[in-house]
């Protein structure tokens, strides 16, 4: 039989023609999911005749979005700000962090559990005292989307960095590879799907920490757009504000699911 040797080119070439396979239903499936929500949304406020300020049909969001429409921008635009902010911060002091509890075993078996420990305060508690220690401008909003995001991204990326087959590790070995160059060569290459995963939960978590901090206090930003709405019985704009939310944390996640299609176009044929 002829010698077949399975190249990188072989590998990106797989992955782009599964791209092209998949990408249709990846684009219409979801927009057809969306209308179908949307119309059953709209034909039951109609059918049950339920009141704008209790839940707005969808004409009525579309109609409190171009009432205000540069206003809604400046505070989406606003809350993007603080969560990719938060977010950058969590993803260097959380890589940071997993590289550190990977090198030693103390290490891990002594901060981890402070680490969960931590995670299991719950944020929304920590938000007053972030207004107290830093104020009501856009500082406390950041870390609380640090707080929020920093843990998932150190639990994936330890993970990772602890799932590299013993085989591979052998091998290095017996070619004299340096601690070094194993951790540089073998274990980060090898987690960095893992720590992909972890970025796509934080992403999303991002949003959810930019929003509790503009709940706790502060007068910007799409989670202040939907207190004040509530305050003036004004639903419309709050959901309109929420879709701007729900719209922003679907762009994010897909950016980083882009991403991690383009440098890690290997992952997917390692799993399959």
């Amino acid at each position: 039989m002829a010698d077949r040797r399975v190249t990188a080119d072989d590998l990106m070439a797989g992955a782009g023609a599964r791209t092209a396979r998949w990408r249709p239903s990846a684009l219409w499936l979801p927009l057809l999911g969306a209308v179908v929500v949307v119309a059953l949304w709209w034909l039951t406020t109609i059918v049950f005749a339920i009141q704008p300020f209790i839940l707005p049909a969808p004409p009525d969001i579309t109609e409190a979005f171009f009432r205000l429409p540069g206003y809604l921008l400046r505070q989406t635009w606003t809350t993007l700000v603080e969560t990719l902010a938060g977010f950058g911060l969590a993803v260097a002091g959380g890589l940071l962090a997993a590289v550190a509890l990977s090198a030693s075993r103390v290490v891990e078996r002594a901060l981890f559990p402070l680490l969960v420990a931590a995670n299991a305060v719950p944020k929304i508690a920590v938000a007053p005292l972030l207004i107290v220690w830093l104020g009501f401008g856009s500082v406390p909003k950041v870390v609380m989307v640090f707080l929020i995001s920093f843990f998932p991204i150190v639990v994936a990326a330890v993970s990772g960095l602890a799932s590299m087959p013993a085989e591979l590790g052998e091998l290095a070995r017996s070619l004299s590879a340096s601690r070094r160059q194993m951790f540089v060569k073998l274990r980060i290459p090898w987690a960095l799907p893992q720590i992909f995963i972890g970025l796509k939960v934080g992403i999303t978590l991002a949003v959810v920490g930019a929003v509790v901090g503009e709940f706790s206090g502060g007068d910007r930003g799409l989670g202040y757009v939907i207190v004040a709405s509530g305050a003036s019985a004004d639903t419309a704009l709050a959901f309109a504000a929420m879709t701007l939310l729900a719209v922003m944390s679907v762009t994010l996640f897909y950016l980083v699911s882009a991403a991690e299609r383009l440098l890690l176009p290997w992952a997917r044929e390692i799993a399959g």
